[in-house]
Order: structure tokens, then C-alpha cells, then sequence
């Protein structure tokens, strides 16, 4: 069942024709996307016999909990999630609304990046709020990144069947950035919350901070609600921590460069991470393997030879020729070391094939 997956970014817009194999056939990768642009005509063109279209999409809320074939109800419950997601949901619906103009009578599936978490312990998924704002408004951690962590933690069990990976933790760690803690893979902790805003520094985005900073900050004397939300969405972060960029590739080039802002970022970063994935162990009561994945997970080793340093009292260590020579799947774990370590492509295409062909295998 060939399936053509569309993941829509804030401005670019990356297509894939995936085989029954997993197989990419045809790949389409748009750096700049808008609202009323549509792919080459000659490309659309070779979508002829595509049996479903998958559709990733960040948040499906409370009541959009497994994937969905999409029709105008659930694009409407899409789009009125978009105040959780401003910056993912309005381009996840161009997507949708591009591709049923082009292909009408083939079905599009959504695919939510919040169903691999939407069966969380209540204890991992509740917030200490209110209950009458809880019940108000369905406030409750969804988590995000689902669809990345649910390949990953399944790519690692083969990768690494041979020492058992039932316990595992995943690192996403790219522009966005979340952790999740799988066992049998089943999501039962993530460091992402109600928003995609919660949890690890990244790029431009602070990850978590005390709410009474955010009221502070809020005060009409001091600045306006929607600076406080643009601030924490798009200079923060590396961003905020170097005053230049966001890219770690750029942050790794000015720390070798002996840059002291760089440094400070370098260090923050990798401080959050390896506490949360300390906490994401405690949430499995132990961890059998810690996986890499996303843009910096699988391309940056200076963060994953910093990240396994520091995670030695759990037992991970780290093959250093490895993990400096890792190209796609690979196993990093150090001989003797009781924890795996590996990094494995992000391949959220695969898992949107998957869930798309099972919605559609089900009528």
C-alpha cells in the first residue's frame, strides 16, 4: 500500500512516497512553503495510484486520540487546537487542505504527535491545578514528538535485540527537543507538557521555567502578554543563551572557538537533558537502553559523548570511536557497559505509514 506522507513545518514542507516496504520512492523537500504555494506540477504528478495520504500533525488534543481519517469535522477540531500549537498547527492544516485540493478522492489520515502519550500514568500526565480548571479546559501533559519517539523506541528494540531494550529512553533532540521513557513501548513519562513549550532548552524555545517567572515578567509595568509568548517561543533558548543562533552546529563552532556565551548554552543544555533523562529512568525504574535521535541527536556527538559523561551513575558509557564515526543505526554502547546506548535515524515517515495503513486497513 503505497502512502504518501506529508510533514509541513513552520516554512517548509517535506513530502514522501513510502512503499509497502518503508521504502522511499519519491521524496519532494521544500525549504520555503506557504499557505498558497502547491509542489511542482510534474512531481503531483507521479502520485498517480497512492492508496492514502498520512499527515503529521502536533497536537490532537483530548479528544483526537489515535489517528484519524480526516474529514471537515476533524479539520475543524484540528484547527481549534491551534492556540496549543501556533507555531505547528495552521501549517500541519495547509498541508491537509493542499492535499485534498490536489487529490480529492484519496483519504488523508491524521496523525498526532500527542496519541503516543494520550495513555500516560495519571501521575506523569496531571497537572497539581485546580480540578475545575482541569475539567474546564482538559488541562493535562500531553506530550509531543510521538510519533519520532514511537519509531525510535521501536527501531532501538531491533537494533539492540540481542541485549534487550524493554526500558528505553529517547532523546529527540533537534530544534524541538523532548525526551520520552518507553517501556514496551508504551509512553510513560515525556518531558513535553500542554504546550510543546515544556521541558528541554532548544532552539529558540526556553523549555521549562517557573510559572511565577512568566507572571512576573507579565506585569503591564514590565511587558505585554504577547511579548512574555514571543519571547519564550522565539528568543530563548540557545538562541536566548548566545544572543546569536539556535543551531547547535553553530554553538559547537563557537565553543571550540573558546566563546564564553557559547559555553554557558553548551552547559545549560546538556545539564537539562541529563536530568530529565534521570527522571525519565525513575519513571521506568531503571532504563535498558538511552537512544538518540532528531537533526542534533543523531548528527551532534560532542552532545551525546557530554550527555553519556554525565549519565555514568546509571550506567551508561559510550564507545568513543563509535559515537564519533555513527553514521545512521548504530550501537554506541561501550564494551561491559549495562546500559545500551545507540542513535538511530529519525524516521517519523515510517510511523505515519504505519498508523496511516492501519486507519485505512480498518475502513
Amino acid at each position: 500500500m503505497p502512502i504518501l506522507v506529508v510533514n509541513a513545518g513552520s516554512s517548509s514542507l517535506r513530502m514522501r512516497l513510502v512503499d509497502g516496504d518503508d521504502m522511499v520512492v519519491d521524496d519532494l523537500h521544500l525549504e520555503e512553503w506557504n499557505d498558497d504555494s502547491t509542489p511542482a506540477a510534474d512531481w503531483v504528478g507521479r502520485l498517480d495510484g497512492v492508496d492514502g495520504v498520512g499527515h503529521r500533525v502536533v497536537h490532537g488534543g483530548t479528544d483526537l486520540r489515535i489517528a484519524t481519517v480526516v474529514d471537515d469535522e476533524v479539520e475543524s477540531r484540528i484547527e481549534a487546537l491551534t492556540s496549543l500549537a501556533p507555531l505547528h498547527q495552521p501549517r500541519a492544516l495547509a498541508g491537509i487542505r493542499m492535499v485534498r485540493d490536489l487529490l480529492p478522492t484519496t483519504p488523508s489520515v491524521a496523525c498526532f504527535d500527542t496519541s503516543y502519550h494520550a495513555d500516560l500514568p495519571a501521575a506523569a500526565a496531571t497537572y497539581a491545578l485546580p480540578e475545575e480548571w482541569r475539567r474546564r479546559w482538559g488541562l493535562r501533559r500531553f506530550g509531543f514528538h510521538g510519533l519520532s519517539h514511537a519509531c525510535a523506541a521501536r527501531r532501538a528494540a531491533t537494533l539492540l535485540a540481542p541485549r534487550g531494550a524493554s526500558r528505553v529512553v529517547s532523546c529527540h533532540l533537534g530544534a524541538g527537543s523532548s525526551l520520552c521513557a518507553s517501556v514496551d513501548g508504551r509512553s510513560v513519562d515525556t518531558t513535553m507538557g500542554f504546550t510543546p513549550l515544556e521541558g528541554l532548552v532548544m532552539a529558540t524555545r526556553s523549555g521549562s521555567v517557573d510559572p511565577g517567572l512568566v507572571l512576573w515578567l507579565a506585569n503591564a509595568e514590565r511587558l505585554g502578554l504577547a511579548e512574555v509568548g514571543d519571547g519564550l517561543e522565539h528568543r530563548s533558548g540557545l538562541t536566548g543563551l548566545t544572543g546569536t543562533t539556535g543551531d547547535m552546529r553553530q554553538v559547537l563552532v563557537a565553543l571550540a572557538d573558546g566563546d564564553e556565551r557559547a559555553r554557558l548554552a553548551f552547559d545549560v543544555y546538556i545539564h537539562r537533558v541529563v536530568g530529565e533523562v534521570a527522571r525519565m529512568a525513575a519513571a521506568m525504574d531503571g532504563i535498558d537502553a538511552l537512544v538518540f535521535t532528531g537533526g542534533v541527536g543523531e548528527h551532534a556527538s560532542e552532545v551525546r559523548r557530554a550527555v553519556a559523561d554525565r549519565l555514568g551513575f546509571l550506567g551508561v558509557s559510550i564507545d568513543p570511536a563509535r559515537n564519533t564515526d555513527a553514521d545512521g543505526d548504530t550501537d554506541l554502547t561501550a564494551s561491559g557497559a549495562p546500559v545500551a546506548t545507540a542513535v538511530v535515524t529519525a524516521r517519523e515517515d515510517i510511523e505515519i505509514a504505519r498508523q496511516t495503513r492501519q486507519v485505512l486497513a480498518a475502513g
